[in-house]
């Protein structure tokens, strides 16, 4: 059976999945196109198939076997409804959230209040790229599972330790495994090239795109870093900025 109409309870539900509210309500999340879909089912988040009918679909998953994954078959029409991309999708996965409660590991990144979603999600693929252990997201961060942060990180969420959790309570947790705690600060900062990592463990906490880092963050710091640059030039993108801050932590 195809569902070919909007007024169909499952297909207003999957609209809904678009907004925060529901996702949180619902612990899920949707997922467009083969390789991300693809990346999802390899982290056994996905829960249901949503497929254009009549089309083939390029990606290693027999759903003749998986019983466990439940197929909907739409039209074309009701897709070009679902979808968030300019070309429709063949392929939305209904995925489960699989966000992390704990920080582990001995490389940590914390972000302050990042509001646009391509920026959260060149942090997570420049994070896994550098080797960060776990990503931990403050209240007030873009949501992980927006459509626009996932399709930015190209499925590379998966394969980190992300945590959402306040930053004052995150940074009590750094400060008892004894790591250094690194902010940003242009004028009282040390050139990231001169700093000497007394180990290889660190966390770096990186700021709002406007506002910069809360100062009440800054003031919890053991040190403050800044980027050698062109002085014509104010600052750097937030997404940029942590890319380079990581490279050059990760010394590598």
């Amino acid at each position: 059976m195809t569902i070919a109409s909007l007024e169909n309870t499952k297909i207003k539900n999957l609209l809904k999945l678009k907004q925060k509210k529901y996702r949180d309500l619902t612990n899920e999340f949707l997922i467009e196109g083969e390789h991300l879909v693809q990346e999802a089912y390899k982290n056994k988040a996905v829960k249901e198939l949503i497929i254009v009918e009549n089309t083939n679909i390029n990606i290693d998953i027999d759903i003749n076997t998986n019983s466990n994954i439940q197929i909907t078959y739409v039209t074309k029409e009701i897709m070009k409804k679902l979808t968030e991309l300019d070309t429709p999708t063949n392929i939305i996965a209904v995925c489960e959230k699989k966000l992390a409660t704990t920080i582990t590991g001995n490389k940590i990144l914390l972000l302050d209040k990042i509001q646009d979603p391509g920026n959260l999600g060149t942090i997570i693929r420049s994070a896994k790229a550098f080797n960060i252990d776990t990503i931990v997201l403050s209240l007030d961060t873009v949501d992980l599972y927006n459509s626009k942060v996932l399709r930015s990180t190209q499925g590379i969420y998966n394969y980190l330790n992300i945590v959402r959790m306040d930053l004052f309570e995150a940074i009590k947790i750094i400060k008892e495994k004894k790591i250094n705690l690194y902010g940003t600060n242009v004028v009282k900062g040390i050139n990231i090239k001169s700093l000497q990592l007394k180990d290889k463990s660190y966390a770096l906490i990186m700021g709002n795109e406007g506002q910069g880092l809360n100062k009440e963050l800054q003031n919890l710091c053991d040190e403050n870093i800044y980027i050698p640059m062109n002085k014509n030039v104010e600052s750097l993108n937030v997404a940029v900025a942590t890319s380079i801050l990581l490279y050059e932590l990760n010394g590598e």
